[in-house]
């Protein structure tokens, strides 16, 4: 086997070559990079990237400046959330429609790990001693068509950044809901009532812990809540939300 010392120089060798052949596109867009996993310039100033107040639930951004207290939108003041705290790292629009686009139904599974680490960006100050990631489920015949969990890509890589366990089959979701596309948000939370559930092999690896639970989309937040309550059913002592983008409401 060869040492460590050489084998680091080859592997850069390696990535160079690479480069050549295939040279590195921004995440968003085919415009060239100068490091794969990264946006173009005006892909980044298209990702908006939620920074600044934004709801302590759902982390849709909010006008003013950012105190340390939690701020509550007007939908989460009308919406009983059953989970903690909820946050979001981007808006779904523009150049973040187009990644999460792409991971869902692309095969895009190069946007998860650089997703992951800006996923951990917006977790830390909700990650715990006792934290365990957990994806929000796919039906199987959904997953069957698409041949991977679009969530479970994310949360994946986001216990890697943060170092926690993760546990990418404890929820299910033995009944097909079909599309939420073009339901209202009644119709969205109705058709998830009692649509996910816990596998009870499971259960014991976040019985009294901390669960981070972890989508690709928030819209109206029934996937999520419908998620969160399995988990407490599951035995988990408190439940957050984490995702990569959020459906802002048109004013």
């Amino acid at each position: 086997m060869m040492p460590a010392r050489v084998l680091a120089p080859l592997r850069l060798v390696g990535r160079s070559a690479l480069n050549i052949v295939y040279p590195p596109q921004c995440l968003a867009c085919d415009t060239l990079v100068q490091q794969a996993g990264t946006l173009c310039p005006a892909c980044w100033r298209d990702a908006a990237f939620i920074h600044g107040l934004a709801c302590d639930k759902c982390g849709t951004p909010l006008p003013g400046e950012d105190d340390g207290n939690p701020a509550i939108c007007d939908d989460c003041l009308t919406i009983a959330r059953p989970w903690g705290r909820g946050r979001a790292v981007m808006a779904y629009e523009g150049a973040a429609r187009r990644m999460v686009l792409g991971l869902k139904y692309g095969d895009r599974h190069d946007l998860a790990a650089p997703a992951g680490r800006w996923l951990a960006q917006r977790a830390r100050p909700l990650v715990r001693a006792d934290t365990v990631v957990v994806p929000v489920p796919l039906h199987w015949w959904r997953q069957l068509g698409r041949r991977y969990n679009q969530s479970a890509l994310l949360s994946a890589a986001l216990a890697r950044e943060i170092d926690r366990p993760h546990c990418p089959d404890l929820l299910r979701r033995p009944r097909f809901t079909g599309s939420q596309d073009g339901r209202s948000r009644l119709a969205r939370f109705e058709n998830l009532s009692d649509a996910i559930m816990h596998h009870s092999r499971r259960a014991a690896m976040i019985e009294g812990r901390h669960v981070l639970l972890v989508d690709d989309v928030m819209t109206s937040g029934a996937t999520l809540a419908a998620s969160t309550e399995a988990c407490f059913r599951a035995g988990a002592d408190a439940v957050d939300v984490l995702v990569l983008a959020r459906v802002l409401r048109a004013e």
